[in-house]
Formats: structure tokens, C-alpha cells, sequence
């Protein structure tokens, strides 16, 4: 990869590398962009083959943090980290005060939080030495456990995209497929069981899919069955990439909305389903309501008031509907095109606002 020739085409900010000799700290703190304000995204520790590929997805996943947060209306820009090591036996309380310290040293043009491979106790610990760090103990003035507020939020989008769909976003008797039942699928369930949906699970754990039929009266089916089974709606909530060449055939839901990260293996499949007729939730506005909740500890948290905010994730579904049937593009391009758009118009008006304060300016020394 040439590194600046990357940043350049992606517009990229900064790019921190930082190392602890002591701790074994390696890490690598990229941001995106802060044209909506400071960057918010997390800490991912994890054993990268190379340091290339950590280098690598440490710039891919800051700027899906920009384009999450535009969507969500937060402002707030997009950056991430990655720590290259092994979380299940790398990690020491040296290792994250040092990584607090060099969080501290950007003065606020990050702030991090919790990720795959690190914890709320690690947030704990990188809260000691920085107060940029969000997703903390509660005893710190933290949200807790982000899985029911991510679910509300999916939950929310799902009834935007079933209004699309089925002319009312009312999901009673509505049959929903739902693939992986882990914490944030199981209070999805909860939210669709409530409303009157019939569910048809699956999962590889047997003791979370019991948990589903038992209390909510779902159907479980073999994770290869979950692709064809007939149904209104298929809730994507466990691994990425399950939109493919080999399951797209095999999908015969009208309606695409779950929690999972990166559902598209590639772009050309959300081609694919939109001209296939399906209406398909863009991963990374549906599942905002985790980053939707600790943003909100950013001025001392109140659950109310952020579930408020997760509510307009129905919104947004709804907006970037609007735009795919507006520019005739699939929700996945429209979804980006609505992250653009506003940051695009941040730009332009604190353009136009240091325009208008060099002419005050100049008139004053004239």
C-alpha cells in the first residue's frame, strides 16, 4: 500500500502510530475526518498477520466511522484504533494507561471506545489517564451494555423498511428470519416478539437458540436453512459478507434489515438485491444505536434523551430510501450519498463563515 497516496484518495486526516516498549503497546490511531466535530470510534485489538493489514484496517474502519456517524446525525467525525496483539493474552494495565496517555496528547480529536477484542474494563483503564474514552463502567457516569440500545435502534429501522415495503411499518404477523441470536439479536427478538412477528432463528450456539424458541416461540432452523426459508423479512445479526454469490439466489425475503457489520460481501451484491426488488437497510445506519448511545456520554449521559436519538434511526432508513428512489441508486450508495451530503454541507458553511470573518476583517483594517 502507498500509505499517503491512500490518504490522499480518501481524504484522510491523520495517522498516529504509537509503541510502549515497556507494555508492548502497538498501536495505530487513524482519523478520518472531524468536519462534524471530534472523531469518535473505537479500540480494536487483534492479531494481524502483518503489520500492513493492520495499517490497513485501521484506515478502512475510521472512515466507516465518518460515514456512520454523518448518517446517524451525530457530531461527531469518524477515526479508530487498532492494537496489534492477542487480546486473550497480550493485554496488561501498562498497555492501556500508555495507549490513555497518547489519546490524551490529540487534545480531544479522538475519543475512543470499547471494540472487538477489547472491553469495558480496558475503557476503565484508559479512562484513568484521558477523559476521551467513552464506554466506561457506569460507575464512571457510563451507559453499560450498548446490546439493547443497538437492538431498539435495528428495531426502529427494520419498521422503516417494512413501511417501504409493505405499506405499513407495523410488523404484527410479519414472519422474520433472524440469523445469529447473540445479545443484541435475542432483545431484537424481544422488540419483534412484542409486536407480534412470527420468528424463524438460527444460530451455531444451541443454548441461545433454545433461549429465543422457548421465550419468544420461534422456530429454529440449521444456519445453512436460514437463506431460503419463506419469509417477510431476513435480519442479517451474526457474522459480515452473508450477502454473496452464494446465498443471494437462496434469499426470498422482500425486506433486508439486521445488526450485522459489513453484510455485502461485495458492493456489486447490493446491486444485485436491489435489482432484485429487495429493500435492503444499509448496515452501518441501521446498527448505529451503540455509537448513537455512548456519543451521548459525551455531555454527561441520559438514557432518555439518547434513546430519543436511536428512535430517528427509523428516520434515517427512511432518508436514504428516499434518496435511492430520488438518484435511482441501490440503499447503499444512497446511504453514503446522505453521509456526504452532510458533510458536505458542514464544509461549505464553515467555509462561507471564515469567508465572511476575513472580509470583517479586512473592512476593520481598512
Amino acid at each position: 500500500m502507498e500509505l499517503f497516496k491512500y490518504m490522499e484518495t480518501y481524504d484522510y486526516e491523520q495517522m498516529v502510530v504509537c509503541q510502549d516498549k515497556q507494555s508492548g503497546l502497538k498501536a495505530i490511531v487513524v482519523i478520518h475526518d472531524t468536519t462534524l466535530g471530534p472523531a469518535l470510534g473505537g479500540t480494536r485489538m487483534w492479531t494481524y498477520n502483518t503489520e500492513a493489514d493492520a495499517f490497513e484496517d485501521a484506515l478502512r474502519l475510521a472512515r466507516g466511522m465518518t460515514y456512520k456517524n454523518a448518517a446517524a446525525g451525530l457530531n461527531l467525525g469518524g477515526g479508530k484504533t487498532v492494537i496489534i496483539g492477542d487480546p486473550k493474552k497480550d493485554k496488561n494495565e501498562e498497555m492501556f494507561r500508555a495507549f490513555g496517555r497518547f489519546i490524551q496528547g490529540l487534545n480531544g480529536r479522538y475519543i475512543t471506545a470499547e471494540d472487538v477484542g477489547t472491553t469495558v474494563e480496558d475503557m476503565d483503564i484508559i479512562y484513568q489517564e484521558t477523559p476521551f474514552v467513552t464506554g466506561v463502567s457506569p460507575a464512571f457516569g457510563s451507559s453499560g451494555n450498548p446490546s439493547p440500545v443497538t437492538a431498539y435502534g435495528v428495531y426502529r429501522g427494520m419498521k422503516a423498511a417494512a413501511n417501504e415495503e409493505f405499506g405499513t411499518d407495523s410488523l404484527e404477523g410479519k414472519v422474520i428470519a433472524v440469523q445469529g441470536v447473540g445479545h443484541v439479536a435475542y432483545n431484537l427478538c424481544r422488540h419483534l416478539n412484542e409486536e407480534g412477528a412470527q420468528l424463524i432463528v438460527t444460530d451455531i450456539n444451541k443454548e441461545a437458540v433454545d433461549r429465543v424458541v422457548e421465550e419468544f416461540g420461534a422456530k429454529a432452523v440449521d444456519p445453512d436453512e436460514i437463506y431460503g426459508v419463506e419469509c417477510d423479512i431476513f435480519a442479517p445479526c451474526a457474522l459480515g459478507a452473508i450477502i454473496n454469490d452464494q446465498t443471494i439466489g437462496q434469499i426470498k425475503a422482500k425486506v433486508i434489515a439486521g445488526a450485522a457489520n459489513n453484510q455485502l460481501r461485495e458492493t456489486r451484491h447490493g446491486d444485485a438485491i436491489h435489482e432484485m426488488g429487495i429493500i435492503y437497510a444499509p448496515d452501518y445506519v441501521i446498527n448505529a444505536g451503540g455509537v448513537i448511545n455512548v456519543a451521548d456520554e459525551l455531555n454527561g449521559y441520559n438514557r432518555d434523551r439518547a434513546m430519543k436519538k436511536v428512535e430517528t434511526i427509523y428516520d434515517n432508513i427512511a432518508k436514504v430510501i428516499e434518496i435511492s428512489k430520488r438518484d435511482g441508486i441501490p440503499t447503499y450508495l444512497a446511504a453514503d450519498r446522505l453521509a456526504e451530503e452532510r458533510i458536505e454541507r458542514m464544509r461549505n458553511s464553515r467555509s462561507q463563515f471564515l469567508l465572511n470573518e476575513r472580509h470583517i476583517l479586512s473592512s476593520r483594517t481598512r
